[in-house]
């Protein structure tokens, strides 16, 4: 097809992509050129400013490494994440809500035996014991489901960030027992910023939005016959749970403190799973 004039131009995409193979992503790249191309006539951006957007998408893989995932990072300040996972995962008051992955997520977190310390060197902090039950939607203990957890810690940082913790540090891969139940022991972690040394970083100060996330556990829990769960537990107590700069403080993953027996913190995290098939994400760092 000649180009007579830039209205021209969206169908020949379109048509150029039509014999692509794969159904689904001649759907999904048509979808985008469409969007795109109206994105491009709403904004009418001049040269310079198409310039500055191809400079921020080159700098966000240039500025992805084996400790940061910066594209992660944009998906994340900008909704997209915690908005895929809730059109695959809408909130309907059974199954637990499902919350980003983030980009500090790392495969082959130790092995812990119920009630393990995922604290793993002298890290300082407030002693935390994390407890719950994971289900499925009929409301069964499911035995042996797998719970990985990460989280930052009282400074703010995750272990490959931080120098002074060692590997794997407050990460820990636990099994249910046969109620479906799970605990272990942690310290408090503390909110932090995202990283904003890259473009990111720069968007964020050009738009005037803080960096900070409020203090949050993961977990990504999977049992077989169900679908993998990823999502995020936030104590009612935390500053700028309104204003998280990833979106992703959901109303059902605000948990309350308890007490232990012997005084101590905990908060009670249940979790519920779907039926679906269990598959581990790629990680967004080593």
């Amino acid at each position: 097809m000649i180009i007579d004039s830039q209205g021209d131009l969206t169908l020949a995409v379109e048509q150029a992509m039509a014999g692509t193979p794969d159904g689904r992503l001649r759907e999904i790249m048509g979808a985008l050129v469409r969007h795109a191309h109206a994105f491009i006539r709403e904004v009418r951006p001049s040269e310079e400013e198409f310039e500055r957007g191809l400079d921020f998408l080159v700098g966000i893989g240039q500025a992805t490494g084996e400790t940061n995932n910066e594209v992660v990072l944009a998906a994340d300040v900008l909704g997209v994440s915690t908005l895929v996972g809730l059109l695959n995962k809408p909130l309907d008051g059974v199954r637990t809500a499902p919350a980003l992955l983030g980009p500090f997520w790392r495969k082959n977190a130790p092995e812990c035996a119920l009630g393990d310390s995922i604290v793993r060197c002298g890290t300082p902090g407030s002693r935390l014991e994390v407890r719950g039950q994971i289900r499925d939607l009929s409301g069964n203990p499911i035995a042996g489901a797998r719970i990985d957890v990460w989280q930052a810690s009282p400074v703010g940082l995750y272990e490959n960030q931080d120098a002074d913790q060692p590997a794997m540090n407050l990460r820990g891969l636990f099994t249910a027992d046969a109620s479906g139940h799970y605990h272990f022991e942690t310290i408090r972690p503390a909110g932090y910023p995202v990283p904003t040394d890259g473009p990111v970083g720069d968007l964020l100060r050009a738009q005037l939005r803080h960096p900070y996330r409020p203090a949050h556990i993961h977990f990504m829990v999977t049992a077989p016959g169900h679908a993998t769960l990823i999502t995020q537990i936030f104590a009612d107590d935390q500053e700028r749970l309104d204003s998280d700069v990833t979106f992703g403080v959901l109303k059902p993953l605000v948990a309350t403190f308890e007490t232990t027996e012997d005084g101590h913190p905990a908060l009670r995290c249940d979790f519920v799973l779907e039926p679906g098939e269990t598959r581990i994400p790629k990680a967004p760092i080593p």
